[in-house]
């Protein structure tokens, strides 16, 4: 177990860098809008660009990183990965025009979807089953907190040393933390399973990889599992784009009381709640059967109507604690449907997976929700463009109730 609870600390502390690099950019925005030397002259379309070139590159690749993780070492895929994403990084201040810099930006995905598949299978087989959901917990914690970072250490490093030594300082502890995922032990894959479940599938050739993704999405518990995760991470994509304007649109909030306000909430409700939600999946997984999917659902429930009053109240003294207390129910979901998703298909096929779930919920949650908000927001009013996100919150809840109903079956 030390050595399991090491590669944890390790896998975290890259998820964590990971989201620090992702954001530190939009934290760049202002002075890569600057004329040469200070800048590179972008445009708001070209900064835009640099993160969709992230997310183009990341989602063709998560299903290549899935199928290798199923079959090849995974510490190395997940210490290569991160080597490539570090180099990247460090490419990217030494960039000169919009083409560079978007090239190295867009390489990043490559090393996201390395971690990003094999991180999450490499745990499951690390930590037996009555842990899992504060492993999850623990490593998905991190995603809030390092993007709050991000934000932090991009302005401030820019603000005093440019633009560029933000990407650098960002990059070095990248090489640092492939080195030690390289070294960690890879256990057989289902190591930490019951027998049954442990049997798994054999290894697929390479021809059948599109055959063994469509029989994961042929699984009604993975299924709904995935497309609930969709529809929350359309939710929280939203919420994560549009809360910053819609707070100084809508209730006349100053841009730095908005953003820091809402910074700092998002920071700390999605730490307490990533970890919280793991923790109550755990120590419910004996007495309620698959819990991860009916605290997935349950908290989504109470969540909908506290998203409805954070866009509605007019009065500070109700939405402000409205947006706390549902951003902290969004995150309890984080941890137990991670686990819902490993557990839902054999040892064997668990980085594919994980693949499949990245580009379902990447394609049909955060990356279509922003602009639709935004169109909404044309056509009627912001406020009425964001209601469309308590109707998602509902959906997950109700498709996360139908896959926990439908999982005795589907064992049976």
């Amino acid at each position: 177990m030390r050595s399991a609870w090491f590669a944890l600390l390790i896998v975290t502390g890259i998820n964590l860098l990971n989201y620090v690099d992702r954001y530190v950019v939009a934290a760049l925005v202002q002075g890569l809008g600057e004329a040469p030397p200070a800048g590179l002259g972008l445009s708001d379309a070209q900064s835009g660009w640099l993160a969709s070139g992230f997310i183009i590159v990341y989602l063709a690749a998560a299903p290549v990183f899935g199928a290798l993780a199923d079959r090849r070492s995974r510490p190395h895929l997940i210490g290569g990965g991160v080597a490539a994403w570090a180099l990247a990084t460090g490419a990217g201040a030494l960039a000169t025009g919009f083409a560079g810099l978007l090239a190295a930006r867009s390489l990043v995905g490559v090393g996201e979807a390395a971690y990003g598949t094999a991180a999450p299978a490499l745990l499951a087989d690390l930590f037996p089953r009555e842990r899992r959901g504060q492993v999850f917990a623990v490593f998905y914690a991190a995603i809030p907190l390092g993007a709050a970072i991000g934000f932090a250490v991009g302005g401030v490093v820019a603000q005093h040393f440019g633009w560029r030594a933000a990407l650098l300082v960002v990059a070095a502890p990248g090489l640092l933390f492939a080195a030690a995922a390289a070294l960690l032990r890879d256990p057989p894959r289902g190591a930490r399973d019951e027998p049954d479940a442990a049997a798994g599938l054999p290894p697929q050739p390479w021809r059948t990889d599109l055959a063994a993704y469509a029989r994961l999405f042929a699984r009604p518990t993975y299924s709904l599992a995935v497309l609930g995760y969709a529809a929350y991470t359309f939710a929280l994509g939203a919420l994560a784009f549009w809360t910053p304007t819609f707070l100084q649109r809508v209730h006349g909030l100053s841009a730095t009381a908005a953003t820091v306000d809402f910074g700092t909430t998002l920071a700390v409700t999605g730490v307490v709640g990533t970890l919280s939600g793991g923790w109550i999946a755990d120590r419910l997984r004996g007495r309620i059967a698959h819990a991860d999917l009916w605290v997935c659902a349950v908290s989504m429930l109470l969540a909908c109507p506290l998203v409805a009053v954070a866009i509605l109240a007019e009065a500070a003294r109700l939405y402000m604690p409205a947006i706390a207390a549902a951003e902290l129910l969004l995150f309890v979901s984080t941890g137990p449907v991670n686990t819902a998703i490993v557990e839902a298909v054999e040892p064997s096929v668990r980085g594919r997976a994980m693949g499949a779930s990245i580009v379902a919920i990447h394609l049909l949650g955060d990356v279509p929700s922003p602009p639709l908000i935004g169109w909404l927001a044309e056509q009627h009013s912001l406020q009425t463009a964001m209601l469309l996100v308590p109707v998602a919150v509902l959906v997950s809840a109700l498709l996360w109730i139908a896959a926990a109903a439908l999982r005795p079956r589907e064992l049976a």
